[in-house]
């Protein structure tokens, strides 16, 4: 019998995940308060780990900022699944895009990074294509069935239109959500033909 040339797959012991997933949590909360550039110490601190486990896991920051990023679209991409096994169709589309409108808060901390022209960001979107446009299609879809939305609207077009509703209102930070409102609610002009 030949012997395999395959190098066996490396699992990544617990605490090792561990590590990683804290420093990951805490690199979102301070980039959220601080930005991208905020002390790599300040993350640590945040994580409960030492400098040297942080560039273990994530050697250059733009490695930490795109796990960041994915796991936000990873986070936001399940919703859409939970929010949809508990919800009516279009009560589960309005509450995904509220998680929605939360992760375009994340992607504008994140965004003068993610716009860097870092190769390390340059498979990200097309990861946000293949993971959040899906999710909104399946409520959509499920809202169209139900007849409780129109049923040429695109997902690209919604994801879009939500982002541009996301640029911040000066004073107001629940207009976002006003806004989205009255776009779903738009959605439903037409429903029925």
């Amino acid at each position: 019998m030949g012997e395999s040339t395959a190098e066996p797959v490396r699992r990544v012991r617990a605490d090792a995940q561990r590590s990683r997933d804290a420093l990951r949590e805490a690199a979102r909360e301070v980039f959220a308060v601080s930005g991208v550039d905020a002390p790599v110490r300040e993350i640590a601190e945040r994580a409960g780990v030492g400098l040297g486990t942080v560039y273990r896991h994530f050697p250059q920051r733009s490695d930490l900022v795109a796990a960041v990023f994915q796991h936000a679209i990873d986070r936001c991409a399940a919703a859409a699944r939970e929010i949809a096994a508990q919800h009516p169709p279009l009560e589960a589309l309005r509450l995904w895009l509220d998680r929605y409108i939360e992760f375009m808060a994340t992607k504008r901390g994140l965004a003068a990074a993610l716009h860097s022209g870092d190769p390390a960001f340059a498979t990200l979107p097309a990861y946000f294509d293949r993971n959040l446009r899906p999710a909104l299609v399946s409520l959509l879809d499920a809202a169209a069935a139900a007849g409780q939305v129109r049923r040429d609207v695109a997902a690209e077009d919604l994801l879009m239109a939500v982002a541009n509703l996301c640029l911040p209102a000066e004073g107001d930070p629940e207009h976002t959500r006003r806004m989205v409102s009255l776009l779903v609610d738009g959605l439903r002009f037409g429903a029925g033909h």
